[in-house]
């Protein structure tokens, strides 16, 4: 894709390029993930092209579900364009791994949620399946 270029643009503008809200943006100078931009006379920020990409980037990486701390360690590496990407496919192969994880325990929700609703005789509270599992965790099939 061809890097388009864009004159130097407000918060406003940055946000609407790449998507993500001004209070995040400003979060994200604040934790340092972007640069702190320059400022214009009167106080206003401005980023380059560099910052909108690198906001792109960012959105993308949340988008995909990256933890901050590894879209931290995944701009750190570009920094040096030279160095090979194992790092980076680590970051990928780990962040893949806590996906599986997390896919794996929803399947496992999913499956108890189905069994209380399934025993549950929908005819009074007092009597309400679901609301005894919820009430009593020893109560499910599986550990969750």
């Amino acid at each position: 894709m061809p890097k388009l270029q864009i004159n130097p643009v407000t918060i406003g503008r940055l946000a609407k390029a790449s998507g993500v809200k001004v209070t995040t943006i400003r979060y994200y100078e604040s934790i340092g993930l972007i640069d702190p931009p320059d400022r214009s006379e009167g106080g206003q920020r401005i980023y380059d092209q560099k910052a909108v990409e690198r906001m792109r980037f960012i959105r993308h990486a949340r988008d995909l579900g990256f933890p901050l701390e590894a879209i931290r360690e995944l701009i750190a590496l570009s920094r040096n364009e030279q160095r090979s990407c194992a790092e980076v496919d680590e970051i990928a192969r780990r962040h893949t791994e806590d996906i599986k994880q997390r896919i794996k325990r929803l399947k496992s929700l999913e499956r108890e949620l189905c069994r209380m609703i399934k025993e549950c005789s929908v005819d009074r509270i007092s009597d309400c399946r679901i609301m005894e599992v919820l009430s009593n965790h020893e109560l499910c099939a599986s550990e969750h």
